[in-house]
């Protein structure tokens, strides 16, 4: 290009000694080039001339002077940021508008550092920690009450109570027996070590028994028929000078007649009616 062909490629006037810009290597006169190439700021809406720095973030175009925070105003030349609702905030802003919230300390959660959520609650991950030993809980096992969180040691020593039997810590469920916990598996026939959990037992100075150790060893036995007498489902039974009878074995000795609730005369250990006793040598 001469000196002679030296002219603006849109108002063709002539740019010998004056400012020009290049644009697809054709000259512009600034006046031109600005009126036509110019992009808009985003923020005070007038063109980027071609003596001004022009800072692009996603196709959108700011003055040097107009790249600041939304909120804030401070200058984000140069500086790192975040885009929300296509709104322009620093780190700060942005984390105290949007990042989650500490459920101990109540500041921020910032963008980048380790967060522990737990039951949709968020913590630093040094604020997430046991309520009695005061360590960081992190990702080990915890135990939740209304007081706070807790390790599981700690938990244990503060809460937790120990089977009667095994003297380990009983975590969840249990069975009572005599004011005393016990684990489900635990609890067993003091006789014969049978699982009690969900069978009828009896008790003997505090220790469970299964119902036929308990009869074994324990029951007092029918004169009549010598089987245990045991007073599930509401048995009744009979006691007379230190011997027993089911109700439905407290019957004559010779016609077999019910003597509940009749007079009867004994002989020996047998029980006979006043008209199969009379002429006996019994005693009333």
């Amino acid at each position: 290009m001469t000196t002679a062909q030296f002219y603006c490629q849109y108002c063709t006037a002539s740019l010998l000694g004056k400012k020009y810009v290049l644009k697809d290597d054709s000259p512009y006169c600034v006046l031109c080039y600005d009126r036509i190439f110019s992009n808009y700021c985003e923020e005070c809406k007038k063109p980027i001339e071609s003596d001004s720095k022009d800072l692009c973030y996603k196709d959108r175009h700011w003055h040097e002077g107009c790249f600041k925070c939304t909120k804030c105003n401070h200058s984000l030349v140069e500086k790192p940021f975040a885009a929300k609702d296509e709104r322009l905030l620093c780190t700060e802003c942005y984390s105290n508008e949007c990042s989650s919230k500490c459920f101990h300390c109540k500041r921020t959660i910032m963008p980048g550092s380790r967060k522990m959520e737990f039951k949709g609650n968020y913590w630093h991950e040094t604020c997430f920690v046991c309520e009695n030993c005061q360590q960081p809980i992190g990702t080990k096992p915890l135990i939740s009450k209304e007081s706070g969180n807790y390790c599981v040691p700690c938990f244990e020593k503060e809460f937790a109570h120990c089977c009667n039997f095994c003297k380990k810590v009983i975590t969840s469920g249990g069975i009572t027996f005599c004011d005393q916990l016990w684990h489900k598996e635990c609890f067993l026939c003091s006789g014969c070590r049978k699982d009690l959990c969900e069978e009828q037992f009896m008790s003997r100075d505090d220790y469970p028994f299964c119902v036929d150790c308990y009869n074994h060893l324990y029951a007092n036995k029918c004169v009549a028929c010598s089987k245990p007498i045991t007073g599930f489902t509401g048995a009744k039974f009979i006691c007379f000078q230190d011997s027993q009878w089911h109700s439905e074995c407290f019957n004559c000795g010779k016609c077999s007649v019910s003597l509940v609730g009749k007079g009867f005369l004994t002989q020996n250990k047998e029980i006979f009616c006043p008209k199969c006793g009379s002429g006996m040598d019994t005693d009333i």
